[in-house]
């Protein structure tokens, strides 16, 4: 069984412009000279769009929008880019062969923003097919030639071939492992062929051949989902290639004393992206611990790929370090309500709308009933929805505004009065806790404030993660 490692390159990693490709061929390069296959998924590329740094995908997002309001805007940018690409990195024969893509492509995207303006509405399969032929499909085709080019033997998955089959929910598609693997045979043929075959990430197709996306952040779970369908017939691995590899947090709150996170398991990481720390999308995690797999997932650091974090379901981290990762997300809102009428919610939710961005607190009881809190991590989607949870029930209450920190650690229950030094330490620094919810048999402590301290208390806790003493952990 030979080795296909799954390298999923975002668009901070492409660089504005492709800046960086020059690192992704050589890292690539790297993994191919040690006899890897290697699937390798990009993610739609940066632009300067409006004098402001922006994904392609979000700059289709706002041409599409305004041509649903019947304000049609200049086009050319989604194609420019990939054409400015093609002509820095491309021989000619090989840029002759993308231009008939990329002219295929842009008429995709015409067609499909004339029909936004038609309709009045950005939605559905409008949606995903513009951004599909404007974002990570030219993308995948672009850089096939780009390693063609560099005289590497490579191949793109061609969409009218694609193996990834989702649901039909358009905006947020779910993946379906059976009919993927049914879909796959032209997928692994371009692997056995092939040292590297190139795919797009955050676009699935449905069975009956519509595209769809996945949420955003979606080309981590492309890359998850290549490496559950190919898990059988390979031996699989996950390559994320970032900026960085996981610090202990975000370095954009905590400017000193960070420490380099060398191992995390499955719940940590899921835990660590949910609660704001930018590793990898949580549901990509959940996708393959939900298909029981164990599949080595490795953060490299694309400018310094000898700094790692490696994920696995137990963690292989040996070190007495409990408390790994201190970090939090504001924009949240908390949900009460009775606890029946609870279940039933967050049943629908999960499985007819698969939605997953909320965590239970710990209930208490009002008047003789048992009332659920409920914490959203985002504030705008209980916002968009309240009709819905009150239709569940007609007294639901919902506090706004609200920031939620947490400790990462799925051994942090060993450390003693981890509970009281966190929420003192907290008061220390003139921080009103409005919540603490700390449950032992997950090892988890939410710390609920409001939501323009978040960052205040980030820095409160890590300071004291730092300078707890070993003696006192033991």
């Amino acid at each position: 069984m030979g080795t296909v490692t799954v390298m999923k390159f975002g668009g901070s990693t492409l660089g504005e412009d492709g800046v960086c490709i020059d690192k992704i061929i050589q890292r690539i390069s790297n993994k191919i000279e040690g006899q890897n296959k290697v699937v390798a998924v990009f993610s739609a590329p940066l632009i300067r769009y409006r004098d402001k740094l922006s994904s392609m995908t979000d700059v289709a997002m706002h041409i599409g929008k305004n041509y649903a309001q019947s304000n049609p805007i200049e086009i050319d940018v989604l194609r420019d880019i990939y054409e400015n690409i093609a002509s820095n990195n491309l021989s000619e024969e090989y840029r002759n062969k993308f231009s008939n893509h990329i002219n295929k492509f842009h008429k995709e995207v015409i067609v499909s923003l004339k029909q936004a303006a038609e309709n009045r509405r950005f939605v559905d399969v409008t949606r995903s097919r513009t951004l599909a032929y404007s974002g990570e499909i030219p993308m995948s085709y672009l850089m096939d030639y780009v390693l063609r080019s560099k005289k590497i033997k490579s191949d793109h998955v061609d969409i009218e071939q694609w193996p990834i089959i989702t649901d039909d929910n358009f905006e947020a598609a779910n993946f379906l492992i059976e009919e993927s693997k049914q879909k796959s045979r032209h997928f692994c043929e371009l692997i056995e062929k092939n040292s590297v075959v190139t795919i797009g990430g955050f676009i699935g197709k449905t069975t009956d051949g519509l595209e769809t996306t996945y949420e955003r952040g979606g080309s981590d779970r492309s890359a998850a989902d290549v490496a559950i369908l190919l898990n059988e017939k390979y031996k699989t691995e996950l390559d994320f290639e970032k900026d960085n590899a996981v610090l202990s947090a975000d370095p954009k709150i905590v400017k000193k004393e960070l420490d380099s996170i060398k191992f995390l398991s499955y719940n940590e990481a899921r835990l660590a992206g949910m609660f704001g720390m930018k590793i990898l999308d949580p549901l990509a995690i959940k996708e393959i611990d939900n298909n029981n797999m164990d599949i080595p997932i490795v953060i490299t650091n694309l400018n310094d790929p000898s700094n790692t974090t490696t994920i696995s379901k137990i963690s292989a981290d040996q070190s007495d370090n409990l408390v790994k990762i201190v970090t939090g997300k504001r924009n949240c809102a908390i949900v009460r309500m009775e606890s029946i009428a609870a279940s039933h919610l967050l049943a629908s939710l999960e499985s007819y709308k698969q939605y997953h961005d909320f965590l239970k607190l710990s209930p208490y009881k009002k008047e003789g009933t048992e009332i659920t809190r409920i914490l959203f991590l985002d504030g705008d989607y209980v916002r968009r929805n309240e009709h819905h949870f009150k239709a569940y029930y007609p007294k639901t209450e919902i506090v706004y505004d609200r920031g939620v920190v947490t400790l990462i650690g799925d051994n942090m229950w060993k450390m003693p009065k981890i509970a009281s030094t966190t929420s003192s330490t907290v008061g220390e620094h003139g921080i009103n806790i409005l919540n603490l919810d700390a449950q032992e048999e997950t090892s988890r402590i939410l710390i609920i404030v409001d939501d323009s301290k978040v960052a205040d208390a980030i820095r409160a806790i890590h300071d004291k993660r730092n300078r707890i003493d070993r003696d006192e952990i033991q």
